[in-house]
């Protein structure tokens, strides 16, 4: 207690105080001084007893913030009785819950970043190899149709990896919280116009029927670049389950509380355990046969629904898979 210079100055002038009452006291009366002094001694046992206890509770406090700050799981103090150190030790057990929320909030993203590292690693580790083994067929065979065919598929593994390299900076890009959407109004035929435009040739190749039943003059908020290629990624991914000859229909659904944009393929669904994760980063699919990296469907979640949206995906009753987009009016 002496430690502290508060208590020290308090000390000296209660005994000076004490000790001028007492004299005073004792010149008035025997009597009246015997009772000063009693008085003086009673009330400054009093104090140092009390100040004391008070002391004990706050230095307890600091042992327990200080094994907090060493991580320990929690803090070992009884509750206080109502008062200043009770208001103290609630103060101090809200910010062990918040320091130690944002440890395991840490502790999770530190996890996170590490799976995701692998991830990505073992994501372009599958192609290099692949463009690796076929530049060493390349350099030992002389046939020009191999040779051909080897540099066709090397460059189609290059633009694979580009996709996916730019489509990691794009999802670290969210993830960092650095892309500023632009909020405006987006014609919903327009936005889907935009997402068939880079496709349209490969829906012709695979000979793919489109279907689309967009009401025109229909409106939403949000970025149409952004959402665009999120759309973008959906079609891409009903085309390889709907492959040759398949079929693609994509309907408006206006109501008075959203808008709805459904994108339906013909192909072979889902499977059931699939379901819960289609949406997860480098979700594959538990089949053997998964092709994808699984970025996509969760480079589409992140734009939609920062920007307001929300995005499901389930079987279609009629065979197929469906894909839809909500947007709150």
């Amino acid at each position: 207690m002496l430690r502290n210079r508060e208590f020290r100055q308090f000390s000296i002038v209660f005994i000076l105080i004490a000790a001028v009452s007492v004299l005073l006291g004792f010149k008035i009366g025997m009597a009246a001084g015997i009772l000063t002094f009693v008085s003086a001694v009673v009330f400054g046992t009093a104090f140092y007893i009390y100040t004391r206890a008070r002391y004990k509770s706050i230095a307890r406090i600091s042992d327990q913030i200080d094994l907090v700050l060493h991580n320990t799981e929690r803090m070992d103090l009884d509750e206080l009785e109502e008062g200043e150190l009770s208001i103290l030790y609630s103060e101090v057990k809200k910010m062990t819950l918040r320091i130690r929320e944002q440890n395991d909030a840490l502790e999770k993203e530190k996890t996170h970043l590490a799976d995701s590292l692998a991830d990505i690693a073992h994501q372009l580790r599958t192609p290099l190899t692949s463009v690796n083994l076929l530049l060493t067929l390349l350099a030992n065979t002389q046939d020009e149709n191999e040779r051909k065919a080897f540099l066709r598929e090397t460059e189609e593994l290059l633009v694979r990896m580009d996709w996916l390299i730019t489509s990691l900076l794009k999802i670290s890009r969210l993830d960092a919280g650095v892309v500023e959407f632009q909020c405006g109004p987006i014609a919903v035929d327009t936005l889907i116009f935009a997402a068939l435009r880079p496709l349209q040739i490969p829906i012709e190749l695979h000979n793919i029927e489109l279907y689309t039943d967009l009401l025109e003059g229909i409106v939403i908020q949000g970025d149409s670049g952004w959402l665009a290629e999120a759309i973008q990624n959906i079609l891409k991914n009903c085309m390889e389950s709907a492959g040759e000859n398949g079929k693609i229909e994509i309907i408006c659904k206006d109501t008075m509380l959203f808008t709805e944009i459904s994108i339906h393929d013909n192909g072979a669904g889902f499977e059931r355990e699939d379901l819960p994760c289609l949406f997860d980063r480098f979700y594959r699919g538990k089949s053997t046969n998964a092709t994808g990296y699984g970025i996509g469907l969760a480079l589409c979640r992140m734009i939609i629904t920062r920007q307001g949206g929300t995005i499901t995906a389930k079987n279609h009753p009629q065979g197929g898979a469906v894909f839809a987009i909500r947007f709150s009016k």
